[in-house]
């Protein structure tokens, strides 16, 4: 697994593709099960994004809200997450209670 930063694409979660194979998303590994899957974390994360904003906490941020980050651990998130999250991963968010959104910026779901 490269070192390099990689994107969760459902949350939009920014950490190195080794951290998400070991560790998972801190959001969304309870759905996507990353942790020990090198396939899955290439399924799921992107290495193309744009922007970063750093989350110290979410009680109160405009920030958090606008990005659709509300709820979510702190850390770095990506703006803009390019890529297509395959339709098992989607229905295994929505599934567990998370509505999927594109965080390309587009507002897609899978409902559109």
């Amino acid at each position: 697994m490269s070192r390099s930063l990689r994107a969760c694409m459902v949350c939009s979660f920014v950490q190195l593709g080794s951290k998400f194979q070991s560790q998972g998303c801190p959001n969304c590994e309870e759905f996507l099960e990353m942790r020990g899957s090198s396939e899955t974390v290439n399924e799921c994360t992107s290495q193309v994004f744009e922007g970063m904003i750093v989350l110290n906490g979410h009680d109160r941020s405009w920030v958090a809200k606008w990005q659709r980050l509300e709820g979510y651990q702190p850390g770095t998130y990506a703006v803009k997450v390019v890529g297509t999250l395959p339709e098992d991963f989607i229905a295994a968010a929505e599934n567990a209670g998370v509505k999927y959104v594109a965080r390309d910026g587009s507002g897609a779901t899978d409902e559109q």
